[in-house]
């Protein structure tokens, strides 16, 4: 179906995608191969055609180059242009570290390689992004500190390989959290990133770059890493899907280490199965990390042939009562996920709550980041000659780091890696892997599913806290993370299935399923589809009021989508004018007042918090207003694009 790669045009690369896929993706795929329908031929570099990427799935874009309508540079161009709209303006998400200044480039020698010989495979002309601590050739590898700022290692991670290979476009690098060294992505050389859902929040960590670019569209998917839940709790706070895989599931070569302990890498995406193609793509056996040994023989045929919208039937999962946060600020998180898990019960999934005596405990002394993160950059670092810094103390002592990472980064140099307090880590580890593993053959379980995070993203620089990252950490046991829903004010919750080690493929069918039934990713309301190439700009409309006790009142309203801005004129007399959202019965409370009584004016503006923004989209918003002959209500609609 597929061409391995350009230096072998004769290999196939078999995508026996499941039943469950569907003939739909099957043969959409298939027919990107069948050079009856190669698009007709467009000189490199031609300008880009207008192309629609938001939410695309590899899938659709695949298709579109198929039947001809798109080019992989029109796509990349698409991507490139909404990252000039919503990076460092608009909602500013500053997810990019840095662009490739070829992408186009690239794009136009795989179009016309598409046409010359076939695509390689589903990953042909589709662009993607890195996380800034994976080694690429062709741009630096800074790991988000200024003290590698530039610094380039003239090579490509493992993985970074394998989706070149596969005809990937990188588009360019993410930001992360400094070093990968905390879990709200700040960094010295990158700043802050934010949450497209909404602004004033994180993205989580350490990949929130990685997460941010792929949930607002800027890419189809994205690679980042998790030594202590940076996958999860990035997929969890940007509504996507992301796997944290069996340890040897997928190499760490060209990764900046945290902790060769805990080290993980792998792909975050929209979809299942986006997510599903991306590890297809990139896992398997590397000789340069000995980790991967252990794949031999464990890997699926394939992800995307795992792929089972029945998978729920008949699953057992165990909700694991340890890993709910039992203060108030929890609540609301316990029950998000709780509903969740409600909805897999609802595809015939059996659920049984369980507690696993003193996991708890255990897992919360298994950390060896504090013990192995000094040696492993000092030793990742002395295979470059021209690294421009060579330890934790020598940016200690330059002052090259963002002042948030100083007391992480004084604590970790300090550590003394001794051999004894190593070897009681490593008991903790495996005790945790063997309580574990006990509870699920006691309760005939396959996957423990519990929040991500037990509260919701924080706003930026405030500390995350109710981080659940360490038991697939500790285990080495892969945890599939997924979105559970939405807080009141709009906010994305995630949540995990971890199941024993080597259930990846099995983890990644579960997701699948839950998600066809329940369908749970929305769109980022911060980085809305472009118009002619550029951010929308504002719309106008008019509301009438409902109702009005005499003479027609009308209000004139002016929103913009990027910037959540509302602004109003209303009728002459109006003494008070609030808006609320309508819910069944009585409108509900106060939301936003748009008249001060103090000083009395019928024009003004407010700015809509990104929640709010998609109820007005909704019309789910209204104004009532109040004169001297009465009270009415206005329902706010702005026409649709």
């Amino acid at each position: 179906m597929w061409r391995r790669a350009a230096d072998a045009p004769h290999s196939r690369l078999a995508l026996a995608l499941g039943t469950a896929v569907g003939v739909c993706l099957s043969a959409g795929l298939a027919a990107v191969a069948s050079p009856e329908t190669q698009p007709p031929r467009r000189p490199a570099g031609a300008p880009a055609r207008a192309v629609e990427v938001v939410e695309r799935s590899i899938q659709e874009l695949q298709e579109e180059m198929r039947a001809g309508r798109a080019t992989s540079r029109d796509i990349t161009a698409a991507y490139l242009a909404r990252i000039a709209a919503y990076d460092k303006q608009g909602p500013a998400l500053n997810a990019m570290i840095a662009l490739n200044p070829r992408a186009l480039d690239e794009a136009d020698a795989l179009d016309r390689e598409r046409r010359e010989r076939g695509p390689r495979g589903p990953l042909h002309g589709i662009p993607v992004v890195i996380k800034d601590n994976y080694e690429t050739a062709d741009l630096p590898t800074t790991g988000g500190t200024v003290a590698l700022a530039g610094f380039s290692t003239g090579r490509d991670a493992f993985q970074v390989k394998k989706l070149r290979d596969a005809g990937a476009v990188i588009l360019g690098k993410t930001n992360l959290h400094e070093l990968a060294a905390g879990i709200i992505t700040i960094s010295s050389l990158g700043g802050q990133t934010r949450n497209p859902y909404d602004p004033a929040r994180t993205p989580g960590g350490s990949s929130g770059g990685t997460a941010a670019a792929v949930a607002a569209s800027f890419a189809v998917g994205g690679m980042a890493s998790d030594t202590c839940g940076s996958i999860r709790i990035p997929a969890a706070n940007n509504n996507l899907f992301g796997l944290r895989g069996t340890l040897g599931l997928s190499s760490r070569t060209g990764i900046i280490p945290l902790s060769h302990t805990q080290d993980v890498g792998g792909p975050l995406a929209r979809t299942v199965a986006d997510l599903a193609l991306l590890l297809d793509a990139t896992v398997g056996e590397d000789p340069a990390d000995a980790t991967t040994a252990a794949s031999r023989g464990r890997l699926p045929k394939g992800f995307a042939g795992s792929l089972d919208g029945g998978a729920l039937k008949g699953a057992r999962i165990g909700v694991l009562r340890n890993f709910f946060g039992t203060s108030l600020e929890d609540e609301e998180v316990s029950g998000i996920v709780r509903r969740a898990v409600e909805q897999m019960k609802a595809q015939g999934a059996e659920i049984v709550e369980i507690t696993i005596p003193g996991l708890d405990e255990v897992v919360g002394g298994s950390s060896l980041i504090n013990l192995e993160f000094k040696a492993d950059l000092m030793h990742y670092l002395a295979q470059f000659p021209n690294a421009p810094v060579k330890s934790l103390q020598e940016i200690l002592d330059r002052g090259a780091f963002h002042a948030s990472l100083e007391t992480t980064f004084k604590l970790r140099n300090a550590a003394v890696a001794d051999p004894e307090e190593i070897r009681k880590v490593q008991g903790r580890r495996a005790l945790a892997a063997s309580l574990v593993t006990a509870a699920l053959d006691e309760h005939r379980i396959e996957a423990l599913a519990y929040p991500t995070l037990r509260r919701r993203p924080v706003v930026v620089e405030e500390p995350q806290r109710g981080t659940n990252c360490q038991l697939s950490a500790s285990t080495g046991f892969p945890a599939m993370a997924m979105p559970a829903g939405f807080t009141t004010d709009g906010v994305p919750i995630g949540f995990e299935l971890l199941g024993p080690a080597w259930s990846d493929a099995r983890l990644v069918a579960l997701a699948y399923a839950y998600e066809q039934a329940t369908r749970p990713r929305r769109p980022s309301p911060t980085t809305p589809p472009l118009v002619n190439g550029q951010a929308p700009g504002p719309v106008a409309f008019t509301a009438a009021a409902e109702g009005a006790p005499s003479a027609p009142l009308v209000a004139r309203f002016e929103f913009d989508p990027v910037s959540g801005r509302l602004s109003f004129e209303l009728p002459a007399g109006t003494v008070w004018a609030s808006i609320h959202r309508a819910a069944p019965g009585p409108d509900g409370p106060v939301l936003h007042r748009l008249v001060d009584p103090a000083a009395v004016s019928i024009r003004g503006g407010i700015v809509l918090p990104a929640y709010q923004r998609a109820w007005l989209q909704e019309g789910t918003l209204r104004v009532v207003l109040r004169t001297a002959q009465g009270t009415a209500t206005l329902r706010l609609a702005p026409p649709a694009r």
